[in-house]
């Protein structure tokens, strides 16, 4: 992570998206926030709002990409050079989420301006972009993603739903049991850290009187 106070393998995005509107010396700003993977989903949202809003004079942007936010881009969008996409831009990074981390990622932030005939100034813009993004992030919803290691266990059909109902109770996270002709396979997620795969293991044997080995499967980011 860029930013002091994020953890590793672990950052904070946009559950969907999430839209505020404030007015600021007669102007409205109409700000979306949507969770974007992808430069192209980023810019689809910037052009989905030039078409909703296309009598609106400007229609400023910014986006942060990536689990260690790699990508990161905004555009002031025919203000001033720096006196809106910029302070959007840094709204999302500054922003403080879980545990005081500054660990946003995955999410693009567009504010449709409406003017209202009475000038703001750099400054004054400066202030009203940014406290547009800072309003809608303090009632959007968040959630967490995590780097998991994915490790599949065996199980009988007749016993499946108990050893996942024992390793639900263990605290593991499940993310699903599927059954076929040889049996059942339950997927675990695990945090991708040193030892907890080898703990897990013990755990699980301890939980299956030593019959089950998990196999470890892919790596993932994951909705917490």
């Amino acid at each position: 992570m860029s930013e002091l106070g994020a953890v590793e393998g672990r950052y904070t995005t946009l559950a969907g998206e999430h839209r505020t509107e404030l007015e600021i010396k007669r102007s409205r700003f109409i700000t979306v926030l949507r969770r974007t993977e992808t430069e192209e989903e980023a810019r689809a949202l910037v052009a989905q709002l030039r078409r909703e809003f296309h009598d609106a004079r400007h229609h400023c942007s910014a986006f942060v990409l990536g689990p260690g936010r790699e990508v990161q881009r905004s555009s002031d969008d025919g203000e001033p050079s720096g006196t809106a996409g910029l302070p959007m831009l840094e709204a999302l990074t500054k922003r403080e989420t879980f545990d005081g981390a500054a660990d946003l990622s995955d999410i693009t932030v567009v504010t449709v301006r409406y003017f209202g005939g009475i000038l703001l100034g750099a400054g004054g813009l400066v202030r009203a972009y940014s406290e547009s993004v800072s309003s809608a992030l303090s009632t959007a919803p968040l959630l967490q993603r995590a780097r998991m290691q994915l490790y599949a266990v065996p199980a009988s059909h007749a016993g499946a739903g108990r050893l996942e109902n024992d390793l639900r109770n263990a605290g593991y996270t499940v993310r699903g049991t599927e059954y076929g002709a040889g049996g059942a396979v339950i997927t675990v997620a695990l945090p991708d850290t040193a030892g907890s795969g080898s703990a897990f293991q013990d755990r699980l044997a301890a939980l299956s009187a030593g019959d089950v080995e998990a196999e470890p499967l892919a790596t993932e980011w994951i909705d917490l």
